[in-house]
Parts: C-alpha cells; structure tokens; sequence
C-alpha cells in the first residue's frame, strides 16, 4: 500500500526527518511514537504533501507520489487527519463532509450516482460517535466541543473512501472516556480491512490497534516491529527515559 523509502527534511539547521524508511501492506495498521519533536507530525506533512522533502521518496499503491500535492494525494486514495481540527467552522458538522462527498473521487467511486449526500454524512458522523437523533449533528463546527471535533474529523476521511487514512494524534486532547469510545470506533475500522497510520501518544490504547509499531527519534527510525518486542528494546526505552513504557 505505502512504501517510504530514505525519507529526509531539514528545518534550517535542524533535521526533522532523517532517512526514514518503512513499508506498509494493505489492511495493516502501523502505529507511529516517540518523544515529542522526533519528527512524527512532520513524516505525516511528507507522506500527505504538505511539506517537500529533501530527500527520499514516497510510493502509494505503486505511484510516486513525493511531489504530488495535498489535493492530488487525497483524490488518490490517501486522507489525513490532523492534531489540530481544522474543520469548516461556519459550517454544520454534516456539511463539513460535503467537500469530501462532492470530491472527484467519490463521484468516481459511485460512478456519478450518490443519493442524499445529507443523509450519507449524517450516516458518517453516526458511525464516529455523533448522536443520529440530537442536535449536535446540525451544529456549526466552531459551537463543537474538542471531542467532536476529533470524530469530525475522523468522519471527514471517511467520506473520502479513501485507501489508506492517516491519524495524526487522535486522541490528543480527549479525556480517558472520550479515548475509551473512541477505541471501539477505530478497532470497527480494523475489522471493516482499513489500512491505517496512527500518530500517537496515547500507547495503551495504540497497542491494542496496531500490528506494527515505528518508533522515532530526533527524526530517526530506531525501532520497527509489533508493540512488546519494540517496547522492550533498550534504545526505545531510552528515548523515552522511561516514562512511557511502564506496564508494558
């Protein structure tokens, strides 16, 4: 599905990326960790096209696409979410998937014939954890609270039918139940055959998601494998000074 192959970006005199390499297969989920500033967000701004790389190449279902564009990565098939929500925020929650819904791919997909776009994206939101028969459906996005920011956004890539989805940081922000129901949402996803990258921080809940772990560091690959083996491996550990792997 996805193949980075000696992926590289400087930010002046800092290295953000260093030489990342890693592949991904269809209907795997890959989660993405390390400590704060190891370049986890930027690795995602490469593979998505929002930022250029000095080096190295990225390759989705056998196409180049390193200098593809945002807009052209996403009609491929590859949709993103982001740490910070970045919804329409004049817009309703459901009418924020109509971009999406309305998008060349879509229409592609379905051969032109989609139906009721209003009840697909309310379908959508429904399946994220938006609650079908209140009021929170046909809110503007800017009176949303941060939770449901974070399943619009979720629901946004959805719409897309996109390939392969790209979360980065998910959870970020959540309290524990708002992470404890938005757990279930995903791992429905796994089930359905999703191939997805998960940016996160949150390790408990990514280890019960993800078959294979990349760890970063200072922009570095130092780690790949499933959860427990990588978690054991005394330079993860030192990365994170151990803080984050106890109990695991």
């Amino acid at each position: 599905m996805l193949a980075v192959k000696g992926l590289s970006r400087a930010f002046g005199g800092v290295q953000a990326v260093d030489q990342v390499d890693f592949e991904l297969k269809r209907n795997q989920v890959l989660g993405v960790i390390g400590p704060n500033g190891s370049g986890k967000t930027t690795l995602v701004n490469l593979i998505t096209g929002f930022v250029r790389p000095d080096k190295g190449k990225v390759i989705f279902k056998g196409k180049n696409i390193t200098k593809k564009p945002p807009y052209k990565v996403a009609q491929m098939g590859l949709a993103r979410s982001f740490q910070m929500a970045k919804p329409f925020y004049q817009l309703e929650a459901y009418k924020n998937l109509n971009v999406a819904l309305y998008s060349p791919r879509v229409k592609g997909l379905l051969g032109g014939k989609f139906g009721d776009r209003d009840a697909v994206a309310k379908d959508l939101l429904e399946e994220v954890g938006f609650e079908r028969d209140s009021q929170v459906i046909t809110q503007t996005a800017s009176s949303l609270p941060h939770g449901y920011l974070k399943r619009l956004e979720l629901a946004k890539c959805l719409a897309l039918r996109p390939d392969l989805i790209v979360l980065d940081e998910l959870f970020s922000g959540l309290s524990l139940a708002e992470v404890a129901s938005m757990v279930p949402v995903i791992e429905k996803l796994v089930a359905q055959g999703k191939t997805l990258i998960m940016v996160e921080h949150r390790l408990r809940e990514l280890f019960r998601i993800a078959d294979q772990v990349l760890v970063l560091n200072f922009g570095r690959k130092i780690a790949q494998g499933n959860p427990t083996e990588v978690m054991d491996m005394p330079e993860v550990k030192s990365a994170y000074l151990g803080a984050e792997t106890e109990g695991f």
